[in-house]
């Protein structure tokens, strides 16, 4: 097993892409290039940062990718929004709560490699 396996921000953010996967699906065919691509970048993005970063050497390599995983998830926030916006999906809770969930836990995993 990987590290970043044992990391409950990283099992997290996987059932976040899990979940945004599944919420994307009802979105128009049309959006399959456009909106649902971005959200399901966004999502993937999470995890697959948090790996990166574990995998580095070094505490800011690591705090980088944690970031990055931090960004991915704003944007991933935002796009959830404009496709409640737009009538694509109604406001999931799951939702909402699994992003707070990976949020909380990015943020402290942050702090904890940020020091200098």
């Amino acid at each position: 097993m990987y590290t970043h396996e044992k990391l409950e921000v990283w099992r997290e953010s996987m059932r976040l892409v899990r979940t945004v996967y599944e919420m994307t699906k009802g979105f128009p065919k049309e959006e399959i290039y456009g909106l649902t691509q971005q959200m399901r970048r966004a999502a993937v993005s999470i995890p697959s940062n948090i790996a990166e970063g574990a995998a580095r050497d070094g505490k800011k390599e690591y705090a980088y990718f944690i970031s990055i995983a931090r960004g991915s998830l704003a944007e991933l926030n935002t796009q959830v929004k404009i496709g409640q916006m737009l009538g694509y999906t109604e406001e999931i809770p799951e939702v909402k709560k699994q992003m707070a969930t990976v949020g909380r836990l990015l943020t402290g995993l942050y702090k904890k490699w940020n020091k200098t």
